[in-house]
């Protein structure tokens, strides 16, 4: 049975990840990733199976353009953010 990586062409990456490279895709750790999916910083992950779950890197990608930028003041609505 081929691989997923070797089954999708070169220039079609995966729409879905697992929880390494999704922490590795938004530059943080696991531990940190689990961390901004509870305080709300990025998206749950989909659920793919009874114990399978992955990221959607359009989610990633939205909730990693909502951060703050460094020096900015944090919006009213990221009150639960610490």
């Amino acid at each position: 049975m081929m691989s997923k990586q070797v089954a999708l062409p070169p220039t079609l990456p995966p729409r879905l990840i697992g929880r390494d490279a999704a922490a590795a895709y938004i530059n943080v750790s696991p531990n940190t990733l689990d961390r901004m999916v509870e305080d709300g910083r990025m998206p749950h992950p989909r659920i793919l199976a009874d114990r399978r779950i992955a990221w959607d890197v359009r989610e990633l990608d939205i909730f990693v353009d909502q951060l703050p930028h460094q020096g900015e003041a944090q919006a009213a609505s990221d009150e639960g953010w610490t």
